[in-house]
């Protein structure tokens, strides 16, 4: 993935403002927001003509910089972050201080949690509001020309990673854990469940 240090910096100062940016993500092209802006939050929403109550990942660039930012996390769920990530995973975790509203849809006590492995964007040190770059019900990007141009007009920027993997991230819910230690596999993508499960015993 061939992204400079002016991407960087424009991909930050885009998100700063509230901006939309599409950006190569570690699994598909991904549209990004800055995660309390609700106005950059709506623009997402209607670029892909999908319903605002629907819940939404945040990703951090770090799992420093997660785990700083969620301190409630109980120690069970911090222990099972740090196993799994980085990687190509959505976790839903508990949020009993409902941090991140904007992204977390008709369920604020949980929240999608995303730390990719990512080394091209590990610079970025504010978290983003983050989405699939397809409408509602289409195949996801591989790459920035497979995204609808209409999305692409949409956005405020635009970074080319290339061509990526095209598997979308694997979500596991982990917002039991603290009460009973159960976790559920709800999408099986990019991280097959087997690998999932062999992290976390």
């Amino acid at each position: 993935m061939l992204l400079g240090p002016e991407d960087l910096d424009a991909f930050e100062r885009c998100i700063a403002v509230g901006g939309v940016a599409l950006f190569p993500a570690d699994t598909v092209y991904g549209l990004a927001t800055e995660p309390d802006s609700k106005q950059g939050v709506r623009r997402i929403w209607a670029i892909k003509g999908r319903a605002p109550d629907k819940p939404s990942a945040v990703m951090f660039f770090s799992l420093d910089l997660a785990l700083e930012a969620l301190p409630e996390l109980g120690e069970r769920t911090r222990d099972a972050l740090e196993r799994l990530l980085p990687g190509a995973l959505t976790l839903v975790v508990s949020n009993p201080a409902r941090r991140f509203p904007l992204a977390s849809g008709l369920r604020p006590d949980t929240l999608g949690l995303r730390v990719p492995d990512l080394p091209a964007l590990a610079a970025v040190r504010w978290p983003i509001l983050q989405s699939s770059a397809n409408r509602a019900g289409e195949p996801d990007a591989r790459r920035l020309a497979e995204v609808d141009p209409a999305i692409r007009r949409g956005v405020d920027l635009q970074l080319d990673g290339g061509e990526l993997g095209g598997t979308p991230s694997t979500v596991v819910d982990l917002s039991e854990l603290e009460a009973g230690g159960a976790y559920t596999v709800l999408r099986e993508g990019a991280v097959p469940s087997a690998e999932v499960e062999s992290a976390l015993g």
